[in-house]
């Protein structure tokens, strides 16, 4: 798996500020209805225990559900959602924009 490799790659950088976990949700299926967990990959951030949801301009902001393989654009990610769970914030806006209406 592609992101699998990224999050281990990107886990030493940014262990100071975040923990990453990787579940198997047909091993733990619990939040799968709840957090809609039918994609083989999704990416989800939570601080104490509090999800954090992230706008990247997908429309859904629940998770990530595509492979993200770019090492910098993940830290981004993480030290943004810190950031802006550190302040409180329940929704916040990613650093960069991933709808397709700039890739035409």
């Amino acid at each position: 798996m592609q992101v699998d490799d990224t999050l281990a790659d990107v886990a030493e950088k940014v262990k100071n500020f975040c923990v990453i976990f990787l579940v198997d949700t047909t091993e733990v299926p619990d939040f799968n209805k709840m957090y809609e967990l039918y994609d083989p990959c999704s990416m989800m951030f939570f601080h104490r225990n509090k999800h954090i949801m992230v706008d990247l301009g997908t429309g859904n902001n629940n998770k990530i559900n595509w492979a993200l393989t770019d090492r910098q654009e993940l830290i981004d990610i993480i030290e943004t959602v810190y950031r802006g769970a550190r302040k409180g914030r329940g929704l916040i806006v990613g650093p960069k924009d991933y709808s397709t209406k700039y890739r035409y």
